[in-house]
């Protein structure tokens, strides 16, 4: 069984026991947090898809950590006019484990 969830603007295909790196949600380590936009389930015979969104469908996940992805360099010049400019960005994300999805 899998879901397709819907979270920070992305989704995700996940099944049970599937360990996600997600967009930062404001949770703790160790914490139990729930997803509402479900936008599909499937099962061994059957996928149900949502408009927009499946009703009734749940998915339950775990925090195991907040963290912060490698750094990413932006660098941007203009050729010949001496202008140059380095800039760093390092993402935050939420690591989570799928414990159940119902359906």
């Amino acid at each position: 069984m899998y879901a397709v969830i819907e979270t920070g603007g992305k989704q995700y295909r996940v099944s049970e026991g599937d360990v996600v790196f997600i967009e930062k949600l404001n949770a703790e380590a160790e914490q139990s947090i729930s997803f509402d936009k479900i936008v599909a389930v499937g099962k061994d015979d059957s996928t149900e898809i949502g408009t927009p969104y499946v009703n009734g469908a749940k998915v339950s996940a775990t925090v195991l950590k907040n963290g912060k992805a490698k750094k990413v360099v932006v660098f941007t010049y203009k050729a010949k006019k001496g202008y140059k400019r380095k800039k760093g960005h390092r993402q935050p994300y939420t690591q989570v484990r799928i414990d159940s999805i119902q359906a």
